[in-house]
């Protein structure tokens, strides 16, 4: 029986631009690409598999039906993303897949999304990523850099701002502040 990881968010620029670096080095652009649009758009790995070229070509807002809840979900694409998006798909058809499979001609299973960042993770002596970790980095930042939950639970269609808090770690990280300089 394997052990249940305790997937984490990245929580600095650093640790973002390590596993970019592990990812660019020991990985491919593919899974590269495939993590920087999963930290910037927060969108599960089982949704931003299957993209095709026109899904995301010269748009501005992606709208899916996301394959967990079966929920329409329409999201913008940050500037800097969008202009990654374009610069990624340089060259490519309309039908194409965003990140082909090497093997047939469908994309990554999710399986070989989670072997690629697994790769970069044991690359940097990490035992804390996963394919979720993508989607808690972009909660993580995004509620630290706006400081509202209420868009996150959202953005993550959650039913209580509770769960969207625990899950990408802030939480945890609030009761270890709480507790580090208390003393009676």
């Amino acid at each position: 029986m394997t052990k249940e990881k305790n997937v984490q968010p990245l929580r600095t620029a650093q640790e973002i631009e390590d596993m970019r670096w592990a990812l660019a080095r020991y990985a491919s652009a593919r899974d590269l690409f495939l993590f920087n649009l999963g930290i910037n758009t927060g969108l599960r790995v089982s949704d931003l598999v299957p993209l095709t070229v026109k899904d995301v070509k010269g748009k501005i807002h992606l709208v899916i039906t996301e394959r967990k809840t079966g929920k329409p979900k329409r999201f913008m694409f940050p500037k800097a993303i969008r202009e990654a998006i374009e610069d990624y798909i340089r060259g490519m058809q309309e039908e194409d897949y965003l990140f082909p499979s090497r093997k047939g001609n469908g994309p990554i299973s999710t399986t070989q999304a989670y072997r690629a960042l697994q790769k970069a993770a044991d690359a940097l002596g990490r035992d804390d990523i996963g394919t979720h970790t993508m989607r808690k980095t972009f909660g993580y930042h995004h509620y630290k850099r706006n400081k509202d939950v209420a868009t996150l639970q959202i953005l993550f269609n959650h039913s209580a701002p509770s769960i969207t808090l625990k899950y990408i770690g802030i939480t945890d990280d609030e009761i270890d502040k709480s507790l580090e300089n208390f003393s009676l």
